[in-house]
């Protein structure tokens, strides 16, 4: 079984001397609160997944890669296997929160998703494996 390559965004920000990162709340609450992220194109770099990840699904166009942080294997609550890829991507500006929806089209079509920032860890939950690397930021 070949796995399936998905990419992460930890948007970070620094505001009064302390690092937040971007989440969002679904539309379909039973979704929870995740990270930007997505599905890796045929013949697409992991890096570029994830600019075009985050430009679809967040409308931020003013941010920069830091550093690919992670990287694993996972299993999905569907059986399948995924190739993970965990970025930092640093913004400097950005407003405190927003809705947007995604233009990436697919199951994400007609949704809206409510951003915020979280200024540790703990603060919310994320969904299973969204929050895995965290500590990294933190």
């Amino acid at each position: 079984m070949i796995p399936i390559q998905k990419v992460y965004g930890y948007i970070t920000r620094r505001t009064e001397d302390k690092i937040q990162v971007l989440v969002f709340r679904h539309s379909n609450p039973a979704a929870g609160v995740q990270i930007p992220k997505g599905t890796v194109k045929d013949g697409e770099e992991t890096e570029e997944a994830v600019i075009r990840e985050i430009k679809e699904e967040t409308g931020l166009k003013n941010f920069k890669v830091e550093t690919l942080i992670a990287e694993d294997f996972w299993k999905n609550d569907d059986g399948a296997v995924h190739q993970r890829f965990f970025y930092e991507i640093y913004v400097t500006e950005s407003l405190d929160e927003w809705e947007y929806q995604p233009t990436g089209g697919g199951e994400e079509k007609g949704l809206t998703f409510r951003y915020f920032w979280i200024s540790s860890p703990n603060e919310t939950e994320l969904v299973r494996g969204h929050g895995d690397y965290l500590d990294y930021i933190f």
